[in-house]
């Protein structure tokens, strides 16, 4: 790839490396589909007013809008209201797990709705790497009893998987077929992510509330401004140049760093299984980024 797109790849990496930990201090006194709406509306505003000063375009069509707007409320609006709701029976370890599969949906997808070739290389990669990472987790894996909270959050994740590989084919298919920038796109796209959540809040009869501690807002304004913004821009982006098989294998290098902050602030200590398979999450790495790019049409 080229150097660029190694940036692109290694900044959501190490930011959602973070978020899964940072996630937690989300959840307690506001309800998870508020914070969502809140974390992806706060970061619209940023979004959109960065575009405004900096005079980007911001005239779309209609049929542009609609398809901002389903990238919006798959990706930052449904998937990660699923995710929130999933860590509240789940460990952030084990949703972490289940995230590195995404990079298979990924493939399928990509393959089903917008013809992409699927490499052998990238399949290797991508098992080597979701290896690695129930290697890693394998302890919480051990603890799975499977009662009926447990089964609900794996429920919340699989359709949040879903939810985030469809977001991830539409922002593909936006820069391709409409050649939409990101960044007002995110903009946008965030907005009616974080409108479609409040809805779903007043519609459920939810209690609009607010936490105004410390812990929460800082989390809320991470979860924004790193976790959405920046990581979400890179993201996307490198879905647009090297497509959405290749770009998504971000998602199975987040569990190392997920370890290391976990080592850091809750006092995890690696065992043989981490070593092994934090090795072979490395190996996946160079065998699915060293596939060469097809030449476009």
């Amino acid at each position: 790839m080229h150097k660029s797109n190694y940036i692109l790849f290694i900044i959501p990496a190490l930011i959602w490396g973070s978020t899964w930990y940072i996630i937690k201090h989300q959840l307690g006194v506001v309800d998870p589909v508020l914070s969502v709406s809140y974390r992806f509306g706060l970061a619209a505003v940023i979004l959109l007013g960065y575009s405004k000063i900096r005079k980007l375009p911001l005239s779309f069509t209609k049929k542009h809008h609609f398809f901002i707007a389903l990238q919006g409320v798959l990706l930052f609006g449904t998937n990660y209201w699923l995710v929130y709701m999933s860590e509240l029976y789940l460990s952030s370890g084990l949703v972490a797990v289940a995230f590195s599969t995404l990079i298979f949906l990924n493939i399928f997808f990509g393959a089903l709705l917008l013809g992409e070739k699927i490499k052998r290389n990238i399949i290797i990669g991508a098992v080597f790497g979701l290896l690695g990472t129930v290697l890693i987790y394998q302890a919480e894996f051990r603890r799975i009893e499977f009662s009926d909270d447990q089964i609900k959050g794996l429920i919340f994740c699989v359709i949040s998987l879903i939810f985030a590989s469809l977001g991830n084919i539409t922002s593909a298919y936006n820069q391709r077929t409409f050649q939409l920038p990101v960044v007002q796109t995110n903009g946008f796209g965030m907005l009616y992510g974080a409108i479609a959540m409040f809805v779903i809040a007043l519609i459920s009869g939810k209690s609009i509330t607010f936490d105004t501690s410390s812990s929460y807002i800082f989390s809320l304004s991470y979860l924004a401004l790193f976790g959405s913004i920046i990581a979400f821009t890179a993201y996307l982006i490198l879905i647009g140049r090297v497509g959405v098989g290749k770009a998504s294998y971000t998602i199975i290098v987040i569990p190392i760093i997920a370890l290391i902050i976990s080592t850091i602030f809750e006092g995890y200590k690696p065992d043989i299984y981490a070593f092994v398979g934090m090795g072979l999450i490395i190996i996946g790495n160079v065998l699915a980024i060293k596939v060469k790019n097809e030449p476009k049409s």
